[in-house]
């Protein structure tokens, strides 16, 4: 199995990076006797202002093929965190490679969530993408927690 998070946007050295980077690390530690690989993060930029189109299709060339494709889109389901950490361990034990991918500040172009096998939502709120990169490495942390029977996840 393999985890990517591909997402519009550089992350710069900020209180950002450091909280995805600090989550991504625990997700590592805590997910790796649960059969769960580091994640990878693939950054891409549109550096002509093409839009969402043009983002669409960075990210498209940016999705490992075969992977199951997971978009992060306000119009997505809202799944708990144990719901999303069984639909992560589903990932685990079917041994499907998972990419999980955030647009940009614009969203996703229609053609690319229309794609994806989930397209799950942090809410009815619209969020930054660079904090959305934020809360689903802290949910993905959350998840091997929950799969772990830490009490990190209080329910």
């Amino acid at each position: 199995m393999r985890i990517d998070i591909v997402a519009v946007g550089r992350l710069k050295k900020g209180p950002e990076a450091a909280l995805v980077a600090d989550y991504l690390d625990r997700f590592a530690r805590t997910g790796r006797s649960l059969g769960f690989p580091a994640v990878t993060v693939h950054e891409v930029e549109d550096r002509r202002g093409g839009g969402m189109a043009a983002e669409a299709e960075l990210l498209a060339r940016a999705i490992p093929a075969g992977a199951a494709l997971v978009v992060l889109d306000e119009r997505g389901a809202q799944p708990t965190s144990p719901e999303f950490a069984a639909r992560l361990a589903g990932f685990r034990d079917a041994a499907r490679d998972l990419c999980l991918v955030i647009g940009g500040a614009d969203g996703l172009e229609a053609g690319l969530r229309d794609r994806a096998e989930w397209q799950i939502s942090f809410g009815r709120m619209v969020w930054p993408h660079l904090l959305v990169r934020v809360m689903l490495a802290e949910q993905l942390y959350r998840a091997a927690t929950i799969l772990a029977g830490s009490p990190y996840h209080r329910a």
